[in-house]
């Protein structure tokens, strides 16, 4: 199985994401369209990613383009360039799927989507301040509101 996330590197939730049995360009696309859909982020803004075919893809790019997304991706073999999304995939094998036997493809999916739902509202951050990221995005908007 493959898995696309989008993530929000301000607090660390995951805001788009998509499992498929194939990693194409699809894949990643889906998990973008979420993670606008959820955000609906203003023109400008910039995502991220590795040098994959699907990243670079005609298509990709052309969704990038048709939400006014900037791209920005690292160089070729420089995985410490997505560090917090390397970190999530390595807390999501390890702390999660490696534990529990996945019998099955629907086994799986539901498995990912279990760990998304902890770590969006469970799992705690050391970089945000020991919250969640849904916690540490309700806190910021709190705080924001008497301003």
């Amino acid at each position: 199985m493959y898995l696309a996330v989008v993530m929000d590197l301000y607090s660390r939730r995951i805001v788009g994401w998509h499992i498929d049995k194939r990693m194409t360009t699809d894949l990643v696309c889906k998990a973008l369209m979420k993670a606008y859909n959820l955000r609906q982020p203003p023109k400008g803004l910039v995502f991220h990613s590795d040098r994959g075919s699907q990243y670079t893809s005609k298509q990709y790019r052309k969704l990038l383009l048709s939400y006014s997304i900037r791209a920005s991706m690292g160089d070729v073999g420089a995985c410490w360039d997505n560090a917090v999304v390397e970190r999530f995939f390595g807390s999501l094998k390890h702390d999660w799927l490696f534990k529990v036997s996945q019998p099955t493809r629907e086994f799986m999916k539901q498995d990912v989507a279990a760990y998304m739902k902890y770590y969006n509202l469970e799992r705690l951050h050391s970089a945000i301040g020991d919250l969640s990221p849904v916690e540490f995005e309700n806190s910021k908007l709190k705080v924001s509101n008497f301003g």
